[in-house]
């Protein structure tokens, strides 16, 4: 196990790149399944996520290779297991597209229910309702999930999502692409990386059009041949740096990243009262004021992103006056509350809304990362508190940040990662 030790009051300094998105990948992954040939990825992120899923593709037969620390070549044509690797399965949210990609090949699939952070129910009934409108029957026993289409290949249908959902609106995508006739998605997510996913299927030999609006239409393909595709850049491992530099201070350019894609970050953070100067595929942000106040409601896509949510909160914790966090999408997103509170914040939270007075400044304490983006914040508490901060179980950022101390060492924060024994922190706490 590790931690990670910072000491913090040192505004931010420098330039950061920013890798490939995390939600792109572990989608592109899986999809990986439905290419009969070799599809070589770029820019994947150096996460856990990412190599849980490489794993779990090994241990389904497929051939990965390394062709440098952030490109692989995927080989699935001699894919034939189909039920495996259910204990990698069960410790990653994005496991669930292994459903859609092999029911779209195999017409059957056998896949753990999926893991990842605790952020409350997230059913897969979206998930579900689509594959069964494509003819597959599924069912949910001990934890796994058994699919499998009778006539052993799927059927184009028309799916109206009765939630906005990332997770489903994907993995039907991957389901469909290999489906026989038209598949009409409706009230689909608009997520910059389902847009990203259905490039990839297209330059593969899919046919999905309409990604980055409501309403997605995939006409199936007998065949996705290899080729090769570059991963955009992660939009949220972006926002937290601007978030860092918002609560900490300084100025910082934040390179390799698609400007458009963070407006609905950046507009709230220039409310705070940063600067933010774009050019191409960058971002200069500067803070050296006092931060202000501001409201924030997290929504799908263009929204302000429910990811984005407790990295802006520290920098609120620090803000004149009293601030308000409206979470429209996960029911347990405030976990991190508490510990933030043992930082000096004054945070009250009444359902899915808090409501947060600014405080003069957060001191140092030992500290819990909950979850991936509780964690992020946490550390960038850190890095605004006097003193000294410990972060435990920061497994849980590894799963979607790639060098983050590295990254952050770059800028000026003195931020160390350290092995520990064991975790005197979560004894501590009441979890």
């Amino acid at each position: 196990m590790t931690k990670y030790v910072i000491r913090g009051g040192k505004p931010l300094h420098g330039i950061i790149d920013i890798s490939g998105a995390k939600n792109a990948a572990v989608a592109m992954i899986p999809a990986a399944l439905l290419v009969d040939g070799v599809c070589r990825i770029e820019n994947i992120p150096q996460i856990s996520d990412a190599t849980l899923l490489l794993r779990i593709l090994e241990q389904h037969g497929a051939s990965v290779n390394t062709v440098n620390k952030n490109t692989m070549d995927i080989d699935c044509s001699d894919v034939s297991r189909i039920g495996a690797a259910f204990d990698l399965m069960r410790q990653i949210r994005a496991s669930y597209y292994l459903v859609g990609a092999m029911l779209g090949r195999f017409g059957r699939a056998e896949v753990s229910m999926p893991g990842g952070c605790d952020l409350g129910v997230r059913p897969i009934d979206q998930h579900i309702k689509g594959f069964s409108a494509m003819g597959a029957e599924v069912e949910i026993r001990n934890g796994i999930i058994y699919a499998s289409v009778a006539s052993g290949r799927l059927h184009g249908a028309e799916i109206y999502l009765d939630v906005v959902s990332v997770g489903a609106t994907i993995n039907i995508m991957l389901a469909a692409v290999l489906a026989d006739g038209m598949t009409i998605i409706e009230n689909a997510a608009r997520e910059p990386h389902i847009v990203d996913v259905a490039n990839f299927l297209n330059s593969m030999g899919a046919d999905v059009r309409g990604a980055g609006t409501n309403v997605i239409k995939i006409r199936g393909v007998d065949k996705l041949e290899g080729g090769f595709y570059s991963i955009i850049p992660d939009q949220i491992e972006a926002g937290t740096y601007l978030a860092a530099v918002t609560a900490a201070g300084g100025e910082v350019l934040i390179r390799n990243i698609i400007p458009k894609h963070l407006e609905c970050i950046t507009a709230k953070l220039v409310e705070m009262g940063v600067s933010i100067e774009d050019y191409d595929d960058s971002i200069l942000i500067k803070r050296n004021k006092p931060l202000l106040k501001a409201n924030i409601k997290t929504m799908p896509y263009p929204g302000f992103p429910t990811d984005m949510h407790p990295q802006v909160a520290v920098g609120l914790c620090l803000a004149r006056g009293i601030s308000v966090i409206t979470e429209g999408i996960w029911d347990n997103r405030y976990r991190y509350v508490d510990e933030l509170r043992r930082m000096g914040a004054k945070i009250q939270v009444d359902g899915k809304i808090a409501v947060i007075e600014g405080v003069p400044g957060l001191t140092g304490a030992p500290v819990r990362a909950c979850d991936l983006r509780a964690g992020a914040a946490l550390v960038i508490a850190g890095l605004c508190a006097e003193g000294l901060t410990e972060v435990e179980e920061v497994y849980h950022i590894e799963r979607g940040y790639e060098n983050f101390v590295a990254k952050l060492q770059g800028v000026g924060a003195d931020i160390v990662s350290v092995a520990v024994s064991e975790s005197p922190v979560s004894s501590a706490i009441a979890i």
